[in-house]
């Protein structure tokens, strides 16, 4: 009895508090606690969604923890409004946040062993909602503690309430309520609740679709219409009961309605995806890189996922379809173990801006049907490499120590590198062909690719001034994870030739087995670097970071900066140039991509460079013309043993043993000129920068 006495007594100085502004109930370090989360409370909006949305403002996926649509108070219908005070609290426009008589009651029945009674107004429940669903929605314990049944804990919860009472008026404190409180499966909010249950916008909730998501609030996993539809049924009628007894609701209106079937939509609630499912097959890899791109560059993802953002993307919808459709004619995006992928970059000295990341896999769970949710175009996922291809950073390296494009190189059918070793044996390779002449000069090399001759090159330059040619250009996270195991490779202790102590490098170590191939692409790669080092060339030698946002704002429509990395002028603008002009015949000529240009009637000048790798497991092509840059890429995302077989579009598959037959100039190739050329239609035809006569 002691303790009861106590507690009415505590409860009595709970009802002068707002009356005599006393703080004495509790401590003032409780008291500064309970002013903090009042204001919170009043001043903090809860977890929203964030949307996603391509270059031109238009939808494509919402990222949340927590459906939620922000509702303000003129936005919910009266019949809803009404259901939930009828069940919930009949007295919420005359009491001041406490019901006192209600709370005594149930604090007495709950400290003598009765039945627990919780007895709190709306406004009480609004705070242990905000408590569970916003500032613990991630801490279990915090969440508990939020609805513990102790004496201390009801009263700090009363006078957060009797506090929110002079601070918000009662229809501010409905909706904040409404815009809390959870549905289940993962929506909240009246907003989202009228959606995903009925399809509908909370302004015109019935009685029916009311009483039920009234109901709902009290238990919303043992009420949930889908799972539960006999309890979610009985409780709604209590909901209508009570309406009636409110005097809100005539009692043959509400017999009426406990015959009528939930009305809920079929087959669960109708809610949006809460990730880059969302942006579906077509657009997610996109999406996850937008995502991917943001939690690198400052963003805390869960602040992403509720943070109520807009990010508005530099997605070109219709480059990603065209792009996707080319993926797909020469994949099919059922094949086992077979990804090809075109990442698409806009060069520019100020920015360059990724368009189009598209792969003949779609993006989704479903792996039945091929789908996947790792980031083919925009990872380190092709773990065999781009073959060839690499050859352009042996070819701008040497280019930084005075060979000139003309220039007369070696190319014979087999070379052993001066320089280098293969784990202690002298490194010797040759070419695919026994077609080349003894000599040719670099441009002919860039556009035949004739292995000896870029050993030779190697050897050379050294290895150093090539990785850290790679790394300028673009391949940034690539250089960083170009090991077998994903992780750096040590580069040894060669010196860098340009003096740039300072410069973190990344490559194989003098003398182990990746050293002379590194020029032969043999390392990990990531597709959208690929892409951005052609941007970058096509740029006069600008590098810029390959970003896919055009702007982002928050809830409130402000502009919120992202820290993205300055652009660089990564090689001097001759250099750039020069090497596109060397790069410029591999579409003519006879070099490695002709065929596939000629298929298309592609006449456009471009810059491009082929790669394949050991076994043929995989095959690329880098390219760009003045106004787009891409990389095309064909690799086995899940097994990387054996090789790929191209039998012609639509007919590429993986082998578990032996090599294939898959050549950067033909699925990779075909691949890239098909999009490009419906990309570009109508496109002026622009010509490529000139060679200073410094390097040629």
């Amino acid at each position: 009895m002691f303790g009861l006495c106590l507690l009415a007594g505590v409860l009595v100085a709970g009802v002068l508090f707002p009356v005599a502004g006393l703080a004495g109930v509790i401590s003032n370090q409780a008291s500064e606690t309970v002013e903090s989360t009042s204001a919170e409370l009043a001043d903090e909006p809860p977890p929203q969604l964030t949307t996603i949305t391509d270059k031109n403002g238009e939808p494509i996926a919402t990222l949340y923890d927590q459906y939620r649509v922000p509702t303000a108070p003129d936005e919910i219908s009266d019949a809803m409004k009404w259901a939930l005070m009828s069940i919930e609290d009949r007295r919420f426009y005359e009491h001041n946040g406490v019901d006192w008589k209600g709370t005594l009651r149930a604090a007495v029945s709950n400290s003598s062993g009765g039945d627990t009674q919780g007895a709190s107004t709306l406004t009480q429940q609004y705070v242990k909602n905000y408590l569970i669903n916003v500032i613990h929605r991630d801490d279990e314990l915090g969440q508990q503690r939020a609805q513990e049944q102790t004496i201390g804990r009801k009263l700090k919860e009363a006078r957060i309430a009797i506090q929110l009472e002079t601070r918000m008026s009662k229809e501010e404190l409905l909706a904040g309520y409404l815009n809390v409180v959870e549905f289940s499966r993962q929506i909240y909010g009246v907003g989202a609740a009228a959606r995903a249950y009925f399809d509908t916008t909370p302004d015109q909730l019935d009685v029916k679709q009311s009483a039920l998501l009234a109901g709902m609030v009290n238990n919303p996993a043992v009420n949930d219409p889908w799972s539960n539809p006999e309890a979610a049924t009985q409780r709604r009628n209590i909901v209508l009961d009570s309406m009636v007894d409110n005097r809100k609701l005539a009692e043959e209106d509400a017999e009426r309605i406990k015959n009528e079937p939930l009305g809920v939509v079929p087959g669960g609630p109708n809610k949006p995806a809460a990730n880059c499912v969302g942006a579906g097959p077509e657009h997610g890899f996109f999406c996850q890189y937008v995502e991917d791109y943001l939690t690198t560059h400052g963003m805390d993802k869960e602040e992403l996922y509720s943070g109520g953002y807009t990010v508005r993307t530099t997605l070109d919808r219709q480059a990603n379809r065209i792009a996707k459709r080319a993926a797909e004619e020469q994949v099919s995006k059922t094949q086992d173990n077979v990804a090809n992928t075109l990442s698409l970059v806009t060069p520019g000295k100020d920015r360059h801006e990724v368009v189009a990341l598209a792969a003949n896999r779609d993006y989704g769970i479903d792996k039945e049907a091929g789908q996947t949710i790792y980031a083919l175009p925009s990872s380190t996922a092709n773990v065999t490499g781009a073959g060839s291809a690499y050859k352009i950073f042996t070819a701008a390296a040497a280019m930084q120590q005075g060979l000139g494009i003309f220039d007369s190189l070696p190319s014979p059918g087999s070379y052993t590198s001066s320089r280098y070793t293969n784990a202690g044996q002298p490194y010797t390779v040759g070419n695919a062909s026994d077609s080349y002449p003894a000599n040719m000069n670099l441009q002919t090399a860039l556009a035949t690719s004739p292995n000896t001759t870029f050993v030779h090159l190697l050897d050379r330059t050294g290895i150093r001034p090539v990785l850290d040619m790679a790394y300028r250009l673009g391949m940034r996270s690539t250089m960083t994870s170009n090991a077998a195991n994903g992780g750096p490779v040590d580069a040894g202790n060669e010196s860098n030739a340009w003096g740039m102590e300072q410069r973190e490098f990344y490559g194989p170590r003098e003398n182990s087995r990746g050293m002379p191939a590194f020029t032969l692409g043999v390392s990990p790669t990531n597709p959208l670097e690929m892409a951005n080092v052609a941007a970058t060339i096509m740029s006069g030698g600008t590098w810029c970071p390959p970003t896919p946002i055009a702007e982002v704002t928050d809830r409130n429509g402000q502009p919120v900066s992202i820290e993205e990395e300055p652009c660089e002028q990564a090689v001097n603008e001759d250099l750039a140039n020069s090497l596109a002009e060397a790069m410029s015949q591999d579409s003519v000529n006879g070099g490695t991509s002709a065929a596939a240009a000629s298929d298309v009637g592609w006449t456009r000048p471009m810059i491009g460079k082929t790669g394949t790798t050991q076994s043929n497991a995989s095959a690329a092509f880098v390219g760009a013309t003045p106004q787009m840059a891409g990389a095309s890429m064909v690799f086995k995302p899940d097994n990387p043993a054996g090789g790929i077989v191209d039998g012609g579009p639509g007919n590429v598959y993986s082998v578990g043993e032996g090599n294939g037959n898959i050549f950067g100039g033909r699925t990779p190739a075909r691949t890239w000129y098909t999009a490009m050329n419906q990309i570009l239609e109508g496109q002026p035809e622009r010509p490529l920068p000139s060679a200073s006569p410094r390097y040629e």
